[in-house]
């Protein structure tokens, strides 16, 4: 990281926009970090087809032999308790007695992609909130989870600020004052884009899943969209059916 650029940014008068300034560089540092991983694993492959077994004694080795063995649950409809909880992630985990971790990627400004736009309505392209975060399963990238939100609606309230927001996601959007209505979620498996293949470490041909979840507020307002990709062979997903509301 250059540190006249840290210090530039550290300059800059206006907090909220030194604090976006410092959410860009942590995510180019973030991209950078994940390149230099797949670099790193190569290099490593090269090595032992030339004969060199073993891995050099860094401390960096990569989770690769743990990640095909680690298994975690993403149910669908996620509970009411869980969606209320601290982190949904860290709450499923807990219930699995798996150790969980998760990290900040990025908070700030971009562009919606198509599938986000539609959900938020707004026009593709149009500027939007991102919230991105990590999640590891006993030290394995298992999930990459980002959050949208419509600038016009969440521009300037702490859903923009960098950081966790405490104690909950939900518990912020009750205080801005909106109750919810009503969620859609649909499930695609597709190939990961580069990033996606970089940042969850997958093996080459390892397919995502992208669940996208759009909440609706009582009046109808698209408020929360949250996608959440997945590494395909490191979940299940128990799908729930409401009692009484179904047949044999």
């Amino acid at each position: 990281m250059d540190a006249m650029t840290l210090k530039d940014i550290a300059q800059v008068k206006d907090p909220l926009e030194r604090a976006r300034a410092l959410s860009r560089l942590m995510a180019e540092q973030q991209d950078l970090l994940a390149e230099a991983a797949e670099l790193r694993r190569a290099a490593l492959a090269e090595a032992r087809e030339s004969g060199h077994p073993a891995e050099p004694d860094d401390g960096a080795a990569g989770p690769t032999s743990r990640a095909a063995r680690v298994v975690v649950r993403r149910a669908l409809p996620t509970e009411p308790a869980v969606r209320a909880s601290a982190s949904l992630f860290l709450a499923e985990a807990e219930r699995q007695g798996i150790e969980a971790g998760r990290r900040m990627l990025y908070v700030g400004p971009e562009p919606a992609a198509d599938h986000v736009a539609a959900c938020l309505r707004v026009e593709p392209g149009a500027e939007v909130i991102a919230r991105r975060k990590m999640m590891t399963a006993n030290g394995v990238p298992v999930r990459i989870a980002t959050s949208y939100f419509r600038a016009d609606l969440f521009g300037g309230t702490r859903l923009a600020e960098p950081g966790f927001v405490r104690p909950s996601l939900q518990s912020a959007l009750v205080a801005l004052g909106h109750a919810f209505g009503h969620a859609e979620e649909t499930l695609t498996a597709r190939p990961p884009t580069p990033f996606e293949h970089r940042t969850l470490e997958l093996d080459p041909g390892e397919w995502i899943v992208q669940v996208l979840r759009a909440g609706y507020s009582t009046g109808g307002t698209p408020v929360h969209v949250l996608e959440t990709i997945c590494a395909a062979t490191r979940h299940v997903f128990p799908i729930g059916q409401v009692s009484g509301h179904d047949e044999f």
